[in-house]
């Protein structure tokens, strides 16, 4: 089979590909619609399909979308699996819950933020104690989003940047960026003031479809680090921990964590798959981000800046809008075959892996 053919081009597109290949494959199906409108004025929901006995004990949580824009990659990773037929093999007792466009509104919008410009993955953080800190962040915010985009202000934040970069060093300067940060509500990897539509509604599947397991095991799509088309099989708990050690056992010695510096992410405050196992305290949960690279990482960085910038105070209907949604787009989606085969058969190999591990 042709595996691109299960990748999209817009939001839209993904959505009526997916419900097409869940009908297809026998599964259920609910729709929960979100309050706002996408880029070309369609409706948005997550859409959540179950496959197997609804009671099993042991599930695959598959999550596309949790970065908006990166949702390409899960969406197609997650209909070529249906397309291929594993649905109908999955072995007696265990299930799996696919969850398409959890952030729906940067999926379609072509955002990794969620519609209050929350990075989902700073999100997960108890909001009623104080909220970390990222002094390096409030330091550089002028420099990393400036009121102006331009090649002169883009070139005298270079400068202030390359400065933190000599002094501090390349994990100080990857942690104060991308880290997490809950100072400037129109900046970067923003964690918010409270919970997000999509927390809240990932938190509500949660509950309403994994009350009875006893083991569940998670894979998040993500896309923007490292080498083209290659899938990094991040954990986030550290070296030696129980979560940790089932993971490299279950999908092998290429699992890499930010704990220990081995993970091209920096360490990070507020991420889903930390939170899973509080949202399931019944559960032995192990969870694993695959993280496709696309373009160079200074190149990523700089597309995330220029939406952000774009809307803090630009236009979208410009040319300028036009072309700064593109180069977004570009980096974290790589639209050619090559690249959507090489997630195809990653994701293919992680799913069969972690059901194995279910089982075994």
């Amino acid at each position: 089979m042709n595996s691109a053919m299960s990748f999209s081009a817009t939001y839209d597109q993904a959505r009526t590909k997916f419900k097409g290949a869940v009908a297809a494959a026998g599964g259920a199906l609910e729709a929960l619609a979100h309050p706002e409108r996408g880029r070309e004025g369609e409706a948005l929901s997550t859409d959540v399909a179950w496959f197997g006995p609804r009671d099993a004990e042991r599930v695959l949580v598959m999550i596309a979308g949790t970065h908006g824009v990166e949702g390409f990659c899960g969406s197609g990773a997650q209909i070529d699996w249906l397309a291929r037929g594993e649905a109908a093999r999955l072995p007696a007792g265990v299930a799996v819950l696919m969850i398409h466009g959890v952030n729906p509104y940067g999926f379609s919008w072509l955002r990794r933020v969620t519609q209050e410009n929350v990075d989902l993955n700073r999100n997960w953080v108890d909001f009623a104690a104080p909220l970390p800190a990222n002094r390096g962040y409030d330091d550089l915010s002028e420099a990393i989003c400036p009121a102006e985009w331009s090649e002169d202000s883009r070139a005298a934040s270079a400068r202030v940047l390359g400065a933190y970069l000599g002094s501090h060093g390349p994990a100080d300067l990857q942690h104060a960026l991308s880290g997490g940060q809950y100072n400037h509500p129109a900046g970067v990897f923003y964690g918010g003031i409270e919970p997000t539509w999509s927390r809240r509604t990932q938190t509500a599947i949660f509950e309403n479809y994994l009350g009875a397991a006893a083991k569940v095991a998670i894979i998040d799509y993500h896309t923007g680090l490292g080498p083209w088309g290659y899938g990094e099989q991040i954990v986030t708990e550290a070296p030696g921990c129980e979560g940790y050690l089932r993971a490299k056992a279950w999908w092998g010695g290429a699992i890499a964590s930010p704990a220990d510096g081995t993970s091209t992410s920096a360490p990070i405050t507020g991420d889903g798959l930390a939170a899973a196992p509080r949202l399931l305290p019944r559960a032995q949960v192990t969870a694993m981000a695959l993280e496709v690279g696309t373009l160079p990482l200074e190149e990523v960085f700089g597309a995330v800046r220029a939406d952000a910038w774009l809307h803090a105070h630009g236009d979208l209907a410009s040319p300028q809008g036009a072309a700064i949604k593109a180069q977004i787009r570009a980096a974290f989606y790589g639209d050619a075959d090559d690249w959507k085969g090489m997630v195809a058969g990653q994701s293919l190999l992680a799913v069969r892996q972690a059901i194995a591990g279910l089982t075994g």
